[in-house]
């Protein structure tokens, strides 16, 4: 893990640098958001546990072979408190040229509050099954 990494204020800023690095396919950004520990876990679709820095680093190395991978993510669900948070949303996928593919990933991201700032400790992500539904206003009934 090299050189001086930027400080996030919040768990949203450091998703978006996430899903931006992604996008440029910028492993070191992308290496540089990852807490410093070795307990570390990231899960891409269909794919195995990875834990560790090391792991991790080269299954984002090989998905950058292809280039960047365009995401949007949408329909955010977040449960935070001081130290942590937990990001659930629907990832929607597009090619390079801004064409949506008929992809979408349910992901979740937890963050933690380090003295460098929120960092990743998790990333998990599926496939999910059939198009996503609409995420629904709050109910006006109560029972």
């Amino acid at each position: 893990m090299a050189g001086a990494r930027k400080q996030f204020g919040t768990a949203d800023d450091i998703e978006t640098a996430l899903y931006d690095a992604i996008g440029r396919a910028d492993l070191d950004a992308l290496m540089a958001l990852w807490a410093e520990d070795e307990e570390i876990v990231c899960i891409h679709p269909d794919g195995s546990r990875l834990i560790g820095y090391a792991a991790i680093r080269a299954s984002w190395e090989e998905i950058f072979t292809r280039g960047g991978v365009h995401i949007h993510p949408v329909q955010l669900h977040a449960s935070q408190n001081m130290m942590s948070a937990v990001h659930n949303l629907i990832e929607s996928v597009s090619t390079p040229e801004g064409k949506q593919r008929d992809i979408h990933i349910i992901a979740t991201n937890v963050y933690v509050k380090t003295p460098l700032g929120w960092r990743i400790v998790v990333h998990h992500a599926s496939v999910a099954p059939g198009k996503p539904e609409i995420e629904r206003g709050p109910a006006t009934v109560l029972h």
